[in-house]
Order: structure tokens, then sequence, then C-alpha cells
């Protein structure tokens, strides 16, 4: 499953390939890494329909998560990837929002990886 990680903390891909290093070993996931909404949205463009699954923090300089997420959801629809959004903040307003503008998931860091794993194991491609 091809993934893309969008966050502006570049520590995040180093901490993602390390939790999943078995399952990147085995193909099983594929990730791609993006560290803003901007640099996320032209991966999509090139790479086309590829990412099936979108982790994109909500707080980023420049275009936030939700603007990336509410561009992706208008501008990929063939299906639109999957998109979960994640953020240091649980507050109810970034949730409520997040959901209207069309988040398949939601949550908050510190990331549990157990729970992300299993998340993802259980999509049905």
């Amino acid at each position: 499953m091809k993934v893309l990680v969008v966050d502006d903390e570049i520590d995040v891909k180093i901490l993602f390939e390390q939790r999943f290093r078995k399952e990147i070993k085995s193909g099983e996931f594929d990730f791609s890494f993006a560290f803003s909404g901007e640099e996320a949205l032209d991966f999509l463009r090139v790479q086309g329909q590829n990412a099936i699954l979108i982790l994109s923090d909500i707080n980023m300089p420049g275009m936030s998560g939700l603007q990336l997420l509410e561009k992706i959801k208008s501008e990929f629809i063939q299906p639109s990837p999957l998109v979960y959004m994640i953020t240091a903040y649980s507050d109810a307003a970034n949730y409520d929002l997040a959901m209207q503008l069309g988040a398949d998931d939601f949550l908050t860091k510190p990331i549990e990886f157990n729970i992300l794993k299993e998340k993802l194991k259980s999509i049905e491609l």
C-alpha cells in the first residue's frame, strides 16, 4: 500500500521508517514523504492516484493540513485517496472541521503506532 505522510517535521520520516521497518522491507507498505501541503499536492499531481492513503499533520506553515484535505478531496476524486488527519491538538473544532471536509480518520500525536498499523492493515483495497 502506498502511503504519503505529510508533516513539516523532518524527523517524522525517520520515525515512520523505524516503526514500519518490517512492513517496508516486506513491501507491505511503501511510504513517501512531503514536508508541506504544497509539496504533497505536487507529489499527487506528478504521481497521479498512486497514493492510496495520506497521513497529514494539521498544523503546518503555509498550507494547513485542513486546506490540503479540502484540495485533495476536490481535485483527486477518482477515487479520492483516504486522508487521515494527525494533530497534537485534539480539540473538537479541528475534529469537526476535518470530518466536514471529508477526513477518513483523525489521529492525535504522539501517534500510537500499534493502533495506526492495525488501522492501515485493515484497509480493504
